[in-house]
């Protein structure tokens, strides 16, 4: 049986997989040839991170999938528990780079390399992540949660409307989309191939 709620994280955790590399690919490009990057775009690419995945996708694996999990599944709380821990350290970690993009633009280069590090820590973190959701969470949902349960998670997680997993964006949101979309390469946008 197909679960919505399972294609939404997928979806959402390849949305947000994209959005990262091209944060990490974006970087990259402009240390290469010694320029400064967009600094409003990076803004909108972190505040998208904060928005969609931390604020929406985050928590409902925190307060309505673990918790199911949990209680079908006992010997998996120590795996959830980190993922938990994760997802309090990503509020915290989306912050730092907010920080360390502000002292990149303010300072300038001395700062650039800072910033850089701490995106590949940041990217690194999350990929770790989503990796153990989807290898060792996602199987045990689909083998023990109820049909009862699908149906909650199914109802909340249609609720989400991520555009970068093929909603159209919100009035509030759609300036946001248009400048990340505009100005990044793919994986997400459709700006110019990075060389």
């Amino acid at each position: 049986m197909s679960h919505p709620a399972l294609t939404i994280i997928r979806d959402e955790h390849g949305a947000l997989s994209a959005m990262l590399r091209s944060l990490s690919m974006l970087l990259a490009e402009h240390r290469r040839h010694g320029s400064l990057p967009d600094f409003s775009v990076l803004r909108a690419m972190l505040f998208y991170v904060d928005e969609f995945p931390e604020q929406l996708h985050h928590t409902k694996e925190s307060e309505l999938l673990f918790p199911k999990l949990r209680a079908r599944c006992p010997e998996v709380a120590p795996v959830l528990d980190k993922l938990d821990r994760d997802h309090a350290r990503g509020e915290k970690a989306i912050r730092d780079l907010e920080h360390d993009l502000l002292a990149f633009e303010v300072l300038g280069e001395p700062r650039r390399a800072a910033f850089e590090q701490a995106v590949e820590r940041y990217i690194e973190f999350y990929l770790s992540h989503m990796r153990i959701e989807e290898e060792e969470v996602i199987p045990l949902a689909v083998k023990n949660l109820t049909a009862q349960d699908w149906a909650e998670l199914d109802t909340a997680f249609l609720a989400n409307r991520d555009p970068l997993t093929g909603h159209e964006p919100t009035d509030q949101y759609r300036p946001l989309f248009t400048k990340i979309v505009q100005n990044t390469p793919a994986p997400i946008g459709l700006g110019p191939a990075l060389t």
